[in-house]
């Protein structure tokens, strides 16, 4: 591609975001097996399981976390609780509430669940009370009492006509309620820790419990008695009972006994025989995965714990929750991973685009689990392998291979099948002494990775040939050289196009530069030294000879490799500017800070183009896509934002409105020709162009019947176009020239419009409050300008003519008596036919004699100086302030500007001859 066609990006816009949905507590699935609802903080949301996208949201108005919700049976019904004691009805599919009242509870409520009519709801509190609800008649039915402390566990037995409530409470017996007596029938004992699910039969004769105490009972409702206790060794937080009449023989089942799947501390589903007490069947997890061992403590917030068991009975498959907050649906009977989902990413510490054409993004988080997103459905795939936080990615140039590294002190190479789309891992290394913080793999081909590590050394591995062809086995990296680059710990690496250099970033505020040619160790061959905190990120130019680093001081470097000098520095960000990379093909970079901003700057100019805010806390993620028309960035408030360049978009939408605007401007014209004056402003007011506006509104002046003609037209407006009006008039007012226009559709709008309607306009209090001072200072220049018309005419009254009788006293009163219809010896010229100062001197004294030579129009006698004299005399006798010596300055000024002359047309009378002279 030729540079010629380089185009510098101006601004970048949201194309999708990928966000917490879950952040822990109940999860249920609606009952058409469709969508799934979990709980995020004050929210409610609705994942539809075909797209994995969030379709619909419910929050409280008080903004109060919400402690529990149920969904009715018949998926119509959705009821939240939240700690501000309130139970809120919803229509949720329009995320609508229809109905809030009281709980009743002292304290929040803990559990909630609807019978299988959806017409009861029962909540147990925290105060270890239990109220039934009739959701229908609206009102509470029942008030159970004598649970202690939190009930944690409410459940209808699934057979209505039998009105029965079973509860479990802090005390670990589960207590059955008769609704008809609203008494405790018995309590069943056999568990010493929480109760955490219940599951029954399809008879509903038996049920089966399951608790933290690492058992499971089976329980004979008839007999109300325990008929066995199954030792799981495990915690276990979900049970399912399996039904009777399906082929489970696939996971162990060979008999018609009963049968049911545990979910706990260990993280995989396990099938056992109620009858003998035995697993028959256990999940395979993933080889990299290693499961809990039973001789380890088990820990209540290890990542592979599952926290609830869900069964979809319709589409025979299971939901599990995990402590990550990972939502993974499996297929009965073969237990197959069908659908993952992940709540919450925590702290995203890096991602980077992958696969053919960048479908898919891969995501390192606060988490020793890797994830792959499809970016079209959102759809997750967990890859399974480090064993402590993963802190950084990097991807080959195919895209289909990636590395990763992690606090575990491990490197591991993966490979995505291109077809099915599935990650594998295909390598592995294990010789840093500390943490690996970042790593970069080479350029021209998949040939070695570099990693940087807390250990202050930087290693080159050499990748095999036969990488991703052999099947399932991982190799075993060693490391080509190993070379202790700096004295703390090494944050940033990357490798030079060409694959011949390196350069690594440290917290000890210094870049280097080596060579990875040849055999043995990395050879040093220069220092960037400048920086005054730690260096975050180092990035070479793909096509000129620069190193960009960014770092904890808050700037962007460039340096020459040539002579290690810095070319450039760019500040802009508030805090630590953690990544740096390269775009427009070498001519402008992207940053990203500790302040959540992501800045685009041209290098030439060291200016910020643009400043994208999409994020609340460090984007640690920034990677541009191979085509240079995406990039992504992943944050620490758990949110990952894929951005699209919309230059040329934006572009081609200026030079369209610009278009636009030239159709519209000749339509303007062609309006005004045709003296079609109410679309013309109609066209004017929607271009939203005040002086455009103004010109129609003289053009309308200037025709005959002018005040009728305005009348008419501004009265035909709609009222967001008067209203438009009314604010271009304000503008208009505050110019003497442009304030008899602005006070005739004034005129116009306060005579034919009454005021309720006018308050009603948007801003009207404060345009109407603007109007009033300048409207008072043109009516006092009005004042004043007549003031010394009076004056000229008193003179020209007072006058002696020459050659007058002898008989005229001086004292004589003043001649009043109307002009003869001669041409008129005073004309008040103001340069403008349109204003009232020229009707009304035009109307006393006619027009000018269009038989005056060109001589006598040259022979003009000016008196503006004079009247401007006259009035300041007048006015200096009065004590003004500064304030208002100076606003009386600006309004001679106007008046200056008006031009006011008066003419005398040379005649035999020696009045004009004086004059004249």
């Amino acid at each position: 591609m030729e540079n010629t066609n380089l185009q510098f990006k101006t601004n970048y816009a949201v194309s999708s975001k990928i966000e917490p949905f879950y952040k822990g507590g109940k999860v249920q699935i609606s009952k058409d097996e469709k969508y799934i609802f979990c709980t995020c903080e004050t929210r409610v949301n609705v994942l539809e399981i075909s797209t994995g996208k969030i379709v619909h949201s419910v929050e409280h108005d008080d903004q109060e976390d919400i402690t529990s919700f149920a969904l009715s049976c018949d998926d119509e019904l959705l009821v939240t609780a939240s700690r501000a004691l309130l139970l809120k009805q919803w229509e949720w599919r329009q995320a609508q509430c229809t109905r809030s009242w009281k709980a009743i509870h002292t304290v929040p409520v803990a559990s909630m669940t609807f019978d299988s009519t959806s017409t009861l709801l029962a909540t147990g509190g925290c105060d270890g009370t239990i109220k039934i609800w009739d959701v229908v008649k609206q009102y509470c039915t029942h008030n159970l009492k004598g649970s202690s402390g939190v009930v944690h566990l409410v459940e209808f037995h699934p057979d209505i006509s039998r009105l029965q409530l079973f509860s479990s409470s802090l005390d670990c017996g589960i207590r059955l309620w008769d609704l008809r007596s609203s008494q405790c029938m018995c309590v069943l004992q056999s568990h010493y820790s929480a109760v955490t699910s219940l599951s029954f039969s399809t008879d509903g004769g038996t049920m089966v419990s399951s608790g933290r105490d690492k058992i499971c009972t089976v329980w004979d409702l008839k007999t109300r008695k325990a008929k066995r206790t199954v030792p799981i060794y495990e915690a276990v937080e979900g049970v399912v009972l399996l039904p009777e009449n399906e082929d489970f023989s696939k996971i162990g089942v060979k008999s018609k006994d009963l049968h049911f799947i545990t979910a706990g501390s260990k993280g995989v589903l396990r099938v056992w025989d109620a009858s003998t007490a035995c697993c028959i069947y256990t999940q395979t997890l993933p080889s990299t995965l290693n499961p809990v061992s039973e001789d380890e403590e088990e820990r209540d917030d290890d990542p592979c714990s599952i926290m609830h068991l869900l069964h979809l009975p319709s589409s025979s498959r299971l939901a599990t929750v995990t402590a990550e907050h990972n939502i993974l649906l499996y297929q009965l009977p073969e237990l197959t991973t069908q659908q993952q989902f992940v709540g919450y990413n925590d702290e995203v510490l890096d991602v980077k685009f992958l696969g053919k054409n960048d479908s898919h993004i891969v995501v390192a988080t606060n988490s020793c689990q890797l994830k792959v997103f499809e970016l079209l459905t959102n759809s997750c795939q967990i890859l399974y392998g480090h064993t402590d936080t993963v802190l950084s990615l990097d991807v080959f140039k195919k895209g289909s291979l990636f590395a990763s590294c992690a606090k575990d002190r491990s490197v591991r190479v993966w490979h995505m099948d291109c077809d099915s789309g599935q990650v594998r891992c295909v390598a592995q290394g294990f010789s840093h002494a500390n943490a690996v913080g970042s790593i970069t793999c080479s350029r021209m081909k998949a040939s070695f990775i570099v990693s940087g590590s807390q250990d202050c050394t930087v290693k080159v591995w050499d990748l095999p040939a036969d990488l991703y062809t052999t099947e399932r086995d991982v190799h075993q990296l060693t490391a080509r050289a190993t070379e202790k680059a700096h004295d703390k710990d090494v944050n940033s690496v990357a490798v030079s196009p060409n694959d011949k250099l390196l350069a690594s970033g440290s917290q000890d505020r210094t870049a280097k530069l080596w060579s990875v040619v040849g055999e043995g160790n990395l050879g040093l061959l220069g220092v960037f030294r400048g920086h005054r905190r730690g260096v975050w990120a180092v990035c070479f130019s793909p096509v000129d000879q620069v190193l960009a680093t960014s770092s904890a001081d808050g700037t962007t470097k460039l340096w020459s490799l040539q002579d290690f000098s810095c070319l450039k520095t760019f500040e802009g960000h508030d805090a630590s500017v953690l990544k740096v990379i390269f775009a427009s093909r070498g001519t402008q970079l992207l940053t990203s800070g500790s302040d959540g901003l992501v800045k685009l700057w041209t290098i030439k100019t060291n200016e910020c183009v643009k400043t994208l805010d999409a994020h609340q806390d460090k984007v640690w993620g920034l990677h541009a896509s191979r085509k240079d028309d995406k990039m992504v960035t992943g944050s620490a408030d758990s949110n990952i934002t894929v951005w699209v360049d919309v230059t040329e978009v934006e572009l081609a939408e200026e030079q369209a409105k610009q278009e636009d605007q030239i159709l519209k401007h000749q339509e303007l014209s062609n309006l005004l020709h045709e003296k079609k004056y109410l679309k013309a402003l109609g066209l004017a007011i929607s271009l939203d162009q005040p002086h455009t506006v103004l010109t129609v509104i003289k053009a309308i002046r200037r025709g005959e019947d002018r005040l009728e003609l305005l009348e008419k037209t501004v009265l035909k407006l709609r009222q967001d176009q008067k209203e438009s009006l009314l604010r271009y008039c304000v503008v208009w007012n505050t110019n003497a020239r442009n304030c008899l226009d602005a006070q005739a559709v004034l005129q116009v709008l306060l005579t034919h419009l009454p005021p309720e309607e006018l308050l009603q306009y948007q801003g009207a209090r404060t345009h109407l409050e603007g109007l009033i001072p300048f409207t008072e200072r043109h009516m006092q220049r009005i004042g004043r300008l007549l003031q010394a018309s009076m004056f000229l005419n008193y003179m020209w009254q007072k006058m002696r003519v020459a050659g007058a009788p002898s008989s005229m006293s001086q004292d004589e009163e003043m001649d009043t008596t109307p002009l003869a219809k001669t041409q008129s010896f005073f004309v008040i010229d103001k340069g403008s036919g349109e204003e009232k100062g020229d009707e009304e001197h035009d109307s006393d004294g006619g027009q000018d004699d269009p038989n005056c030579s060109s001589e006598e129009e040259d022979n003009e006698v000016s008196i503006v100086n004079k009247a401007s004299t006259n009035r300041e005399n007048k006015t200096n006798g009065h004590h003004h302030s500064e304030s208002e010596e100076s606003s009386e300055e600006e309004d001679m000024e106007d008046e200056k500007n008006e031009i006011m002359t008066v003419k005398c047309p040379v005649s035999s009378t020696p009045l004009c001859q004086t004059l004249a002279s």
